[in-house]
């Protein structure tokens, strides 16, 4: 199992070139959100504007619209009704796609997370209540055209498979499907299509907080959609500086009481290592 260190970090990231603009570094599609769930929907986004993406934009329901409206700046932010989403064009325009933090496990989104991953061709990270929509329903995986990223916690991986959150059943799964699946914990492993297995030696009990997985899923969701690195690389390289810029943080603030906002405030200080 390769890990992913300081080392395996440094520099990884190509420098920005002077000669560009927003529509370079990507335009990337958030589907989150749900009553009670503002702030997963906004730490997606938000972590993906602070991890370089050109355009985010983050899609809501309608009734949670004005609040994050409010709460965000630099994301663009479109409501939609789950009966008519409006959303499926938008996915098969974005560069990378993200579906699921605080989704909810209405009737309607588990009919919706499957039409989104069908209808998009691009990278889709699947996180969350996107996973749990899929439970049962493993064949969407397999018949997708488009690389799929899931990010699954212990719990969550065991409803959707079945087997024990191990690494090796994660790898398994993987294999299976054809997908990427990220097992979240201390010292989250990756593991690939292909049967690359990746660790990520960085992290702190600080980040064992609701959120901190959001910020997560937006980072790779920015990465990806840059398209600055191969897909397995920006995932690896998302992971770690995830863990890394939770590292900075507990140092800086300690593990009591750090945040996902005091997270997402040390991704540009992780980032600028990478560069």
């Amino acid at each position: 199992m390769i890990e992913l260190n300081e080392q395996w970090f440094r520099h990884r990231l190509p420098r920005r070139g002077r000669e560009t603009n927003k529509n370079d570094y990507g335009r990337v599609l958030a589907v989150c959100g749900a009553e009670g769930y503002t702030g997963a929907a906004y730490f997606a986004a938000q972590s993906a504007v602070r991890t370089g993406s050109g355009i985010v934009t983050l899609c809501v329901p309608k009734q949670i619209y004005p609040i994050l409206a409010v709460k965000l700046n630099e994301p663009v932010i479109v409501p939609y009704d789950p009966e008519r989403p409006g959303i499926l064009e938008r996915a098969a325009r974005a560069d990378a796609l993200l579906i699921g933090c605080g989704l909810g496990q209405s009737p309607a989104m588990k009919c919706l997370v499957p039409e989104l991953i069908s209808c998009a061709g691009c990278p889709t990270v699947i996180d969350a209540d996107g996973i749990n929509a899929l439970a049962g329903h493993i064949d969407v995986l397999r018949s997708a055209s488009q690389p799929l990223i899931l990010t699954p916690h212990a719990g969550e991986f065991a409803r959707l498979t079945g087997m024990e959150p191990t690494p090796a059943f994660a790898a398994a799964f993987a294999a299976d499907t054809g997908t990427t699946v990220l097992l979240k914990g201390y010292h989250s492993t990756i593991h690939t299509p292909d049967g690359g297995s990746f660790r990520v030696m960085a992290g702190n009990p600080g980040m064992a907080k609701g959120g901190s997985g959001d910020v997560l899923a937006g980072c790779i969701l920015s990465l990806l959609g840059q398209r600055v690195l191969p897909v397995t690389e920006s995932v690896c390289a998302a992971a770690y500086l995830h863990s890394r810029a939770g590292d900075l943080c507990a140092s800086a603030l300690g593990e009591y009481g750090m945040t996902p906002t005091d997270l997402i405030a040390f991704l540009p200080e992780a980032l600028r290592e990478g560069e």
